[in-house]
């Protein structure tokens, strides 16, 4: 698994979140304008609204809109999102990733939420069987050999995520991240 930890640092790595800024007054003119900035720093993203709305080839431009982004997952910022928020869900995902992504996306793009969740991150598995299982052996209870082969993991791991005690992301076809909820809290 060496191999696909380094695949996946690497994508971690080269994740940077962009947003598409809209000139307003060029698009009510039927003028596409605007320009395409990373989306981690909100001191950046204000320089860059400034810098595409100067260049604009409508007079008198002071207003845009956010009209694309990449790299925010299946999450993405709303038109209209202020530029703190759009920066600091971009700095959360640039830091944590395609998983950072897909989190956002569990809590509808609720920062906060995202973040904590991160607090009860169990860790990545092919499937929530393993992780079943993975949590069966951890917990000291020995199964005798003549039982084992009965014991159903997959059904485990699907009623602990149906009964609310985790929820999971999936980031590849292989790659079950697993989060405890808050019902558990500290008494796991």
């Amino acid at each position: 698994m060496t191999s696909t930890t380094t695949e996946r640092e690497e994508q971690q790595a080269a994740f940077t979140p962009r947003v598409y800024l809209a000139c307003l007054a060029s698009y009510n003119a039927g003028i596409l304008h605007g320009a395409w900035a990373e989306a981690t720093d909100e001191d950046a993203l204000r320089e860059a609204v400034a810098a595409m709305l100067a260049d604009s080839p409508t007079a008198g431009a002071e207003e845009f809109a956010i009209h694309d982004h990449e790299g925010f997952g299946s999450w993405g910022p709303d038109e209209y999102e202020g530029l703190a928020d759009v920066a600091a869900k971009g700095a959360f995902i640039a830091e944590h990733g395609p998983l950072g992504a897909e989190v956002l996306a569990h809590f509808s793009g609720r920062l906060d939420e995202a973040e904590a969740a991160f607090d009860e991150y169990a860790g990545e598995w092919p499937d929530l069987g393993h992780f079943a299982e993975d949590l069966t052996e951890q917990s000291g209870v020995t199964i005798p050999d003549s039982v084992r082969l009965y014991v159903d993991y997959d059904a485990m791991g699907r009623d602990l995520e149906l009964g609310g005690d985790v929820f999971t992301v999936r980031t590849n076809f292989d790659a079950v991240h697993v989060f405890w909820t808050a019902r558990w809290g500290a008494g796991r």
